[in-house]
């Protein structure tokens, strides 16, 4: 999201970038800039050069502040590219995150519960070598290094377990927000069992572990506070996962301290410190939009523009309670559930966390609920939440209280309920043995998904584009996976600054209008009376949406002012320097894309260019030049994608549907044998490919043809 560190993914799954606005709507949806998004570490090579321009920007809303401000440090370290800097911090996210579950997980299994507290006689001598260990209304007796291990064995393998889980690892290899958001919401949960355990110790005076007496009793108010702050922190990440949180902490809140504490000051403090802590980082927002950066999204200066922001005011059409989407999503919650920890065929991690919802259940109703709470939700919000982009993302508050209750599951197996006397004879064996086991298993199934040591994808397909634009040359485009990486390419490496693109979709933002009139002066002057009309039209738009929504006139007009500023854009750049536009455009069927693409296809021939199309005004053939491909990882089964990955979904079809025009191309004006070659490319993509092996087989007919007709 920072322009200065941001190296990112997108749409669901390791997208380079997240999805542009809908053309329906000059809203737009969930037109995620990830600015400045080439996607994956190490992309641009430690060598990059880096210019940083007004420091960092406004994400899109609700602008995540926190992070920007921490991926910006990240960013001004010293070592390899911005891409790399971002990246890194999302890693080390991610790995202190595990290491908070571990905490987290190894507060509650030390805490006990009340009924289990109120059983301990402080006074009484305590066999160092029979040491009753708490586990919620049970004991299990055992020597002190066995006791220890029902409480470090289930804590690490739970965090090994999230660690190397499908989704937490996935982001943590990009710049994103997701691995921060996991931690905040883990150290708040960490603070506040901590803060339990060590109420329920000061109710019973219960020494721990051999402290000081008069260090358990002492207030532990400080910790509640603290992670009131902490949440209100938390909120200028990813809110939203963040705020669906209350009701579980409500409730461990409240089985600890009950009603009187919502009725006290120490509430009142603690909502203070939250809020404090809320408008403290978001304060940020209109700090640096006074700035003019390079991403000003929403330009959030005024109190009305700021609140718009933050609550994401345009995102909230997205949310549906119909049947029939809400299953669909809950069928791919559960899908995604099934090979989050390992393959679906194997969900020893569920089955163990089933085995731990069980057993919180019989021992800890209260650490039960609170781990149902958290999952639920989570999980109810994100079904309602009808988008496709980074929605596995959505679901890992749900994730982090299966893995805990894993370890719940796990806790039970060592305390020998299954295996009997033999666990008791060979404890120090069998104890490492889920440690290893569980966690192994999600670390081979999900790798060869999640390993991106060798990702070039972003960088490559940004290179191929780039070849074969001539210099000043303007490309408009409808994907964001071409636009993102190249705001990156141009504003953070500082590499053809000469080559003018421009995201149509985010055309409908007066942000963007102001950021093409410093990036791009020449082109907004030579069509400065039509993006002046237009402008003028979407700031109406912009302060009364109502009024459009509800009336045709209004709607048309502000169509109108944006297609003939469009059309002027072609016109007037076709003066001065080649136009080229993205696949998307000549190939587009949908409403209103398709009315850009009729006149453009009325107005001028459309011919290949490597994964781009150049405009010309006559129809005449024009030789499309070589189409020379860096394709690593993208089709050599180096890497592994998803179905649902963005290079399956919107990179890959690019590279297979230009190869096939460009056959298609050369074959209409009977170069054959360059037709053959980019059809057989085609067919390396995938062998499957109709149009490529129909095209094939024309043009070889047409050769063999060719030869029979020779004397």
């Amino acid at each position: 999201r920072n322009l200065q560190g941001s190296v990112q993914r997108g749409t669901r799954r390791g997208a380079l970038t997240d999805g542009p606005p809908p053309r329906s709507d000059p809203r737009g949806d969930r037109a995620r800039v990830r600015d400045g998004a080439a996607r994956r570490g190490g992309v641009f090579g430690p060598g990059a050069r880096v210019e940083h321009r007004r420091g960092v920007g406004v994400a899109h809303p609700p602008g995540f502040p926190l992070y920007i401000l921490l991926a910006h440090l990240a960013s001004i370290v010293p070592i390899g590219s911005v891409a790399v800097r971002v990246n890194f911090a999302s890693a080390l996210f991610a790995a202190l995150a595990a290491a908070m579950l571990s905490l987290v997980l190894a507060e509650i299994l030390i805490t006990p519960s009340d009924a289990a507290a109120s059983k301990h006689q402080p006074k009484k001598k305590i066999d160092r070598k029979r040491k009753k260990i708490s586990s919620g209304n049970s004991y299990v007796e055992t020597k002190d290094r066995n006791a220890n291990a029902l409480i470090v064995v289930p804590a690490l393998a739970s965090g090994l377990l999230i660690a190397f889980s499908r989704t937490l690892w996935s982001y943590a290899t990009i710049a994103e927000v997701y691995t921060l958001n996991t931690l905040l919401v883990l150290i708040i949960f960490f603070l506040v069992v901590r803060w339990r355990r060590r109420l329920v110790e000061r109710r019973h005076g219960i020494a721990n572990s051999g402290r000081d007496q008069t260090h358990v009793i002492r207030d532990p108010g400080f910790l509640l506070y603290t992670a009131a702050v902490m949440f209100g922190l938390a909120l200028g990440v990813h809110h939203v996962t963040v705020a669906l949180t209350l009701p579980a902490l409500a409730l461990l809140v409240y089985r600890t301290e009950g009603l009187r504490f919502f009725k006290s000051t120490r509430f009142v403090y603690a909502a203070l410190f939250a809020v404090g802590a809320l408008l403290s980082v978001y304060s940020y927002l209109p700090l640096a939009a006074s700035r003019s950066p390079v991403i000003n999204w929403g330009s959030p200066r005024s109190l009305e523009a700021i609140w718009r922001h933050i609550s994401g005011a345009q995102y909230q059409t997205f949310f549906s309670f119909q049947p029939r989407i809400v299953g669909r999503h809950l069928a791919d919650f559960a899908e995604l559930t099934l090979r989050e920890f390992g393959p679906f065929w194997l969900p020893m991690a569920l089955v163990l966390a089933a085995v731990g919802f069980a057993s919180a259940f019989k021992h800890s109703r209260t650490i039960f609920w609170f781990l149902a709470l958290n999952a639920l939700f989570d999980a109810a919000y994100a079904v309602s939440y009808d988008i496709a982009e980074d929605k596995d993302a959505y679901y890992l508050p749900s994730f982090v209280s299966i893995a805990i209750a894993a370890g719940f599951g796990l806790r039970w197996l060592l305390q020998g309920n299954l295996f009997g006397w033999l666990v008791i004879r060979r404890r120090q064996v069998l104890t490492l043995l889920p440690l290893l086991v569980v966690p192994a298993v999600a670390l081979a199934a999900n790798w060869p998904f999640n390993n991106r040591r060798h990702y070039f994808i972003a960088h490559d397909y940004v290179e191929n584009i780039l070849s074969t634009i001539e210099p000043n040359g303007l490309l408009l485009t409808l994907d964001w996976q071409v636009a993102s990486p190249m705001l990156y390419a141009r504003e953070v490496e500082t590499r053809r600054r000469d080559v003018k693109v421009v995201d149509v979709n985010l055309l409908r933002r007066s942000w963007y209008l102001d950021y093409l009139r410093r990036a791009y002066p020449d082109l907004i002057h030579r069509s400065q009376e039509k993006v002046d009309i237009f402008a003028a039209e979407l700031k109406h738009w912009e302060d009364n949406t109502e009024a459009y929504a509800s009336n045709v006139v209004l709607a048309q007009r502000i169509a109108s002012a944006f297609g003939e500023m469009f059309q002027s854009f072609v016109r007037k750049e076709l003066e001065v320097t080649p136009v080229y536009v993205g696949s998307e455009f000549v190939l587009m069927t949908e409403q209103p894309e398709r009315e850009l693409t009729q006149w453009l296809v009325q107005n001028y021939q459309a011919f290949p260019r490597g994964l781009v199309f150049q405009l010309a005004e006559d129809r005449v053939f024009h030789d499309p030049g070589l189409f020379r491909l860096q394709t690593r990882g993208l089709n050599d089964g180096t890497i592994k994608f998803e179905k649902t990955d963005v290079v399956s979904m919107k990179v890959l079809p690019v590279y297979k549907v230009m190869l096939v025009n460009r056959g298609r191309y050369l074959a209409h004006f009977n170069r054959h044998e360059r037709a053959i070659a980019a059809f057989k490319e085609a067919l390396a993509f995938d062998p499957n490919l109709d149009l490529a092996r129909q095209g094939l087989s024309e043009s070889l007919q047409e050769m063999r043809n060719r030869e029979w007709s020779q004397p």
